[in-house]
């Protein structure tokens, strides 16, 4: 009786790398070397954003995707920080908007202009003051609309309303030691962190409160990371007693032992993941390696799936990754990364191998579109949302932005008890529904109301006709190839 190996199927089991042509990727860069284990990129379906070498403070470099080539030394950049930049992420909801963490312990928020910048930049648009020390992480929150989280050195985690510079909340005592990563759930409702004590732990920024924790989630003393996946699991990296390189999965019911526990290699940087909830697929990017690991996480054990490993011959310092509505359908292109090496940045696709010229529904679900779900304000009175979805039939075309609409004015005239019950409030400006540009004064909140209901009404449809849509095109796709 013969026994054969059964190979699992998985439709990304060929998924491949490949780096684009030189005169597609983006030359003369001098990417920043400050010693901090941050991505050092990011991207958006308009604007790729680099931490870059600055002498006497910090700045970022933002360029539009088909800026290619050769960049000239004396191209404009963000440059607005008294100190070296250490993370940067763009907007969910805008595709002109990026936060910036620094050194000078301050986080900045800034409005790049449509078609990318002609001079330097160097006024922000609000600049949050809270941390006592170096601002290392900023992630904006996955559904709420002017929701940012800053994590700093000082072992703080502060959650603002950009919209009106007001700290929201501050937590303090939650992290004994250095907090290496902060990642989101899927509908914002937790944060899950890494910190220098070994443990992650999942939180609940609105309580303030320690909802789980694992010590020793990976016992070496090199940085950990951890992320949520779309089903609320934890996925983490670390390294083991040894110094070996591991990737566990844990239940957030039970952290006494991961579901799995991969051993990777004995190198010594510290492993990025990033993670695509469409398609499960987490993807390893380690500091210093010349490879991309890929795998799928499923619901059945062993639950990682190795998948591939893309490999090139320079080290990557950094690595940004595309949004899901920032890629090439019709090329069934699944993720797109970008790649910084000492002076470039070199775009890696990742492509499904297949024959046919149809929209692949199975790769491409519905994906979290740039519309926030809930208003600052929703989020903070309880309400949580998941992403509002868009369809990637019709292959994504980033629409044209609203601007940053910015109203400053003195919170003594404002009637609203939220801001001025902040120690120090009467001094601080306010910036007006930063992102809508929709402006409240006194006595306008039920017309806010009335505005913000008649908004989520119109969201609504706006999903149902599109399910419509879609239904129809599938009907008609069927009655084409004869099906009925």
């Amino acid at each position: 009786m013969s026994f054969r190996k059964v190979v699992r199927q998985s439709k990304f089991r060929h998924v491949f790398g490949q780096p684009v042509k030189n005169d597609q990727c983006y030359e003369d860069i001098r990417v920043s070397r400050v010693t901090w284990d941050s991505t050092f990129c990011a991207v958006n379906p308009k604007f790729l954003a680099v931490i870059v070498e600055a002498s006497g403070g910090g700045a970022f470099m933002v360029l539009p995707l088909s800026k290619t080539g050769r960049i000239d030394k004396a191209y404009p950049t963000v440059c607005g920080h008294t100190g070296p930049v250490l993370d940067i992420d763009w907007c969910p909801h805008n595709d002109e908007v990026i936060a910036s963490g620094s050194e000078d312990c301050t986080v900045m928020v800034w409005q790049i202009p449509e078609n990318g910048l002609t001079s330097p930049l160097t006024e922000p648009v609000v600049v949050l003051e809270g941390h006592t020390k170096r601002v290392g992480i900023v992630t904006w929150h996955p559904t709420a609309r002017n929701v940012l989280l800053s994590a700093g050195c000082d072992n703080v985690v502060l959650i603002w309303n950009v919209g009106t510079a007001e700290e929201l909340y501050r937590l303090d005592t939650l992290h004994p030691d250095l907090i290496y990563n902060v990642s989101w759930n899927h509908n914002g409702s937790l944060f899950c962190s890494a910190c220098k004590d070994k443990s992650v732990r999942i939180i609940d920024p609105r309580r303030g409160t320690l909802v789980a924790e694992r010590e020793k989630a990976h016992e070496g003393a090199r940085p950990m990371r951890a992320i949520f996946l779309a089903d609320g699991k934890v996925f983490t990296t670390g390294f083991s007693r040894m110094s070996e390189r591991q990737l566990a999965l844990w239940d957030p019911e039970n952290l006494d032992e991961p579901m799995a526990l991969q051993e990777l290699d004995s190198s010594n940087g510290a492993l990025l993941p990033f993670y695509d909830p469409d398609t499960s697929v987490v993807y390893v990017c380690g500091k210093g390696d010349s490879s991309i690991r890929y795998f799928e996480i499923t619901d059945e054990a062993p639950y990682i799936h190795f998948l591939n490993t893309f490999t090139s011959k320079e080290p990557q310092r950094g690595m940004g990754s595309m949004p899901k509505r920032g890629l090439e359908v019709s090329k069934c292109e699944i993720a797109r990364f970008y790649k910084l090496h000492e002076r470039k940045c070199e775009p890696i696709v990742m492509t499904v191998p297949r024959k046919s010229d149809l929209f692949q529904d199975d790769l491409y679900p519905d994906t979290a579109g740039p519309e926030a779900a809930l208003e600052a304000e929703d989020w903070v009175s309880g309400q949580d949302a998941d992403p509002i979805l868009i369809s990637l039939r019709e292959a994504y075309m980033p629409s044209k932005q609203r601007d940053l609409k910015v109203s400053r004015r003195n919170v003594l005239s404002d009637s609203r008890p939220a801001s001025s019950s902040r120690p120090g409030a009467s001094t601080a400006t306010t910036i007006s529904d930063v992102f809508s540009g929709t402006f409240a004064g006194a006595g306008e909140s039920g017309k806010l109301q009335e505005v913000m209901q008649e908004l989520r009404a119109l969201r609504v449809l706006v999903k149902e006709q599109g399910d419509r849509i879609s239904r129809l095109e599938e009907q008609l796709g069927r009655m084409e190839n004869g099906d009925s």
